[in-house]
């Protein structure tokens, strides 16, 4: 067999860019780039000095069929290479710009070809943004050859040995076609079509789960959307009736999640069922929808309209899960489940039999499963999972087949509607990025635009005295680690904090000197650790516990959450690991932080001591009884200097920030402010003595209630019909 060549890195000055692995080394030590500008770095130097235009790069790294912000996003990449590289646009070393035109790469490059290896190569086309881009390659005597004429020799000799197909089929998978349905300038999202496939409803905003934003309805192919309601409540999950005159939605209530339906005409929406969320129609009196149990628990139900269960279709094993979606297969026989596990996250999709004979199982990628739906003939299980940090479609035959990528391009997905025709679906395509701004005296601007902010819980932070900012970051390729990183308010100038460590959440000490973390060690599992934040000493495993959401409590305790069974708890030890016992007996849903003064730990709890639903709470840490802090859903955040707690109750939308209340408590972190049964949803500043609105809905408050930091989501997606391999 002749050995084909093939391209293994890039050399250039003193940087190596190795497209096998996906790396830029300086001098040998890595240096961090995200995704999208080194999918750009890899275009330029494999193009061998030529000009590079700026459609070119639209077209090869975001696809000429989806849109998205690509003017943005060329310049954004850009100057991202420039940083890493060190290069000045105005006396370039690598990155040459021609104005109005494109670039291209004016340094030395050296290509390195990858081992000789025998039988049929596939070149490394995979490592580049697309299959055709033009590389360089040496071929041993100094000469270099555009890596197209290579592919071109390469497939010629590979069709002689007969194989020529299966390298055509790797460099040229079948094409998937995208059709935009909207053109926002901002986003679409949660697509369901009518029974018909005619009408399509949407919500017009960045999530689309939880969303304040407006539904939108669409007559297809080309009708204008029309706004058909402003409900301002958090909603989700939108079905068309049976006959297709009104849309369904679930939306978050005072204690649970309540459906809603509006006229596909607009008006004002009607309550349909309390307590009933993620509902569809098997037919027109039969409902499949999911319900709280006890706390937070969800299962889904085939009932009535009335409330009246004719069964239990499945229940999560962890009173945590929540069964927020369930799709029915087309002979009512199977239902898909989408739900959220033991720790607030999505997990894999779950294939249940309606009548229950047989054992729920996983199928799809193994990934966070965020939407689902079947094929009209039953055959097929389409669902829209998160695998390696990046959110697509994917499919698999029914019962048992293998799960299938079918959009592994640089855009994401976020929903399914399946045509009835079956041959194509509905789901809205786009991209985002998220970076953490701060609010204080000098008005609003961001301190971070490198890489993507976590949002998870305890992740975002003050140090003590307020001087920085510290949060979790997430740097290179999708599927990378968060690590800690900290911002000086004042200057602006970032570094990491621990370096090389991988985070799941964080809690600063009291002095500001240690951090407490969870991090997942090479089973998996998430260990917790303590590290000095001036690195004189190495970070060291406290005890040998295995648990999330570590806390520092009174005197260097630590709390952490845990689960036992089928419930969460709070437990704690000394941070020798020693004295390991519960915090509280009762169990908890998720603890969310605590107060500065570690006085007062914030937990949800499914089934409080005193009485009511699940409620925000804050639980004392001498051991007294919790107390009461939403009557309802929120947000909590406890300031660090002027003693206010912010209540995060009313969430974003495409037009509004949100809205929390700051409540003073004093300099005793008394909660005497708030009342016995909590704040009430709504509640405005006049019924509270001394508190104010901040238009956040989840802010992250510093010395004063009027510094606090936030996330800000980018997101920009479309709808678009997507026909199926």
């Amino acid at each position: 067999m002749v050995p084909l060549l093939t391209i293994a890195a890039y050399e250039f000055g003193e940087f190596r860019l190795d497209c096998s692995r996906f790396a830029l080394t300086r001098n040998g030590r890595p240096i961090r780039l995200e995704r999208k500008p080194m999918e750009l770095l890899i275009l330029l130097v494999s193009s061998n000095g030529r000009l590079v235009a700026r459609i070119e790069i639209a077209e090869r790294l975001w696809s000429s069929e989806v849109f998205v912000d690509t003017e943005h996003g060329i310049n954004t990449a850009i100057r991202k290479i420039r940083q890493v590289l060190g290069d000045d646009p105005e006396e370039p070393r690598f990155v040459h710009t021609v104005t109005g035109r494109g670039y291209r790469f004016v340094a030395d490059v050296q290509a390195i070809p990858a081992k000789d290896e025998t039988g049929p190569v596939a070149v490394a086309a995979e490592s580049l943004p697309r299959a055709d881009a033009t590389h360089a390659a040496a071929d041993g005597s100094g000469r270099n050859w555009p890596t197209g004429a290579l592919v071109a020799g390469a497939l010629g000799i590979v069709a002689v040995l007969g194989v020529g197909t299966l390298l055509v089929e790797r460099l040229r998978p079948r094409p998937v076609e995208y059709t935009r349905l909207t053109d926002f300038t901002d986003s679409a999202v949660a697509p369901a079509l009518s029974s018909d496939g005619r009408m399509l409803a949407f919500i017009r905003g960045s999530t689309d789960f939880t969303s304040a934003d407006p539904i939108y309805v669409k007559m297809l192919p080309d009708g204008e959307p029309k706004l058909v309601t402003n409900d301002a409540r958090s909603k989700y999950a939108l079905s068309f009736s049976p006959d297709g005159s009104r849309i369904a939605y679930s939306a978050i209530g005072e204690r649970y999640f309540d459906t809603y339906t509006v006229s596909v005409l607009g008006g004002e929406p009607r309550l349909l069922m309390r307590n009933a969320a993620g509902l569809s129609w098997l037919d027109k009196n039969t409902l499949l929808y999911s319900r709280f149990l006890t706390g937070i628990h969800m299962e889904a139900v085939v009932g009535d309209a009335s409330g009246a269960i004719s069964r239990e279709v499945y229940v999560p094993p962890y009173e945590r899960a929540m069964a927020h979606y369930s799709y029915a297969s087309p002979d009512h026989r199977w239902v898909l489940i989408v739900e959220m596990n033991e720790h607030g996250d999505w997990g894999p999709c779950r294939l249940v039999s309606m009548d229950g004979k047989t054992p729920p199982k996983d199928v799809g990628p193994k990934g966070s499963c965020t939407s689902a739906a079947w094929s009209p003939d039953g055959d097929w299980m389409y669902f829209v999972a998160e695998v390696d940090g990046r959110s697509h479609l994917w499919r698999q035959r029914f019962p048992d087949g293998t799960s299938q990528v079918i959009t592994p391009g640089p855009s994401e997905e976020s929903g399914i509607a399946m045509d009835p025709g079956g041959r194509s679906l509905i789901s809205s395509v786009g991209a985002h990025e998220t970076s953490i701004w701060i609010h204080d005296g000098r008005g609003d601007r961001a301190l971070s635009s490198e890489g993507e902010v976590v949002t998870d819980t305890l992740a975002v932070a003050f140090s003590p005295d307020a001087k920085f900012l510290y949060y979790l970051l997430r740097h290179g390729p999708p599927n990378t680690n968060a690590e800690l990183w900290r911002t000086e308010i004042d200057t602006g100038n970032s570094e990491e904090v621990v370096p090389g460590v991988a985070m799941r959440s964080f809690n600063l000490s009291v002095d500001g000197k240690e951090v407490v973390y969870a991090s997942p060690g090479t089973d998996g599992k998430p260990w917790i650790w303590i590290s000095a934040l001036d690195r004189s000493v190495l970070p060291r495993r406290v005890g040998d516990v295995v648990g999330l959401l570590p806390m520092f409590g009174p005197d260097g305790t630590i709390y952490f959450q845990v689960t036992e069974g089928k419930s969460n708890y709070l437990e704690k030890m000394r941070a020798d690991g020693s004295a390991l016992s519960k915090a509280m007996p009762y169990p908890i849903s998720e603890v969310s932080g605590i107060s500065p003064a570690r006085r007062w730990i914030i937990a949800d709890i499914p089934v409080p001591p005193f009485g009511g639903g699940p409620a925000p709470s804050a639980v004392p840490t001498d051991g007294g009884e919790p107390r009461r802090l939403c009557d309802g859903i929120c947000t909590v955040s406890w300031s660090l200097g002027d003693d206010y707690i912010f209540l995060g109750q009313e969430q974003s939308s495409r037009t509004t920030p949100g809205r929390s209340l700051a409540v003073s408590l004093g300099r005793d972190e008394s909660l005497g402010a708030i009342p016995l049964q909590g704040i009430q949803p709504n509640t405005r500043p006049k019924d509270v003595p001394g508190s104010m609105v901040i238009a956040r809905d989840y802010a992250f408050p510093g010395k004063d209630v009027g510094t606090f930091a936030y996330i800000k989501d980018n997101v920009h997606r479309n709808l678009y019909r997507i026909t199926l391999p």
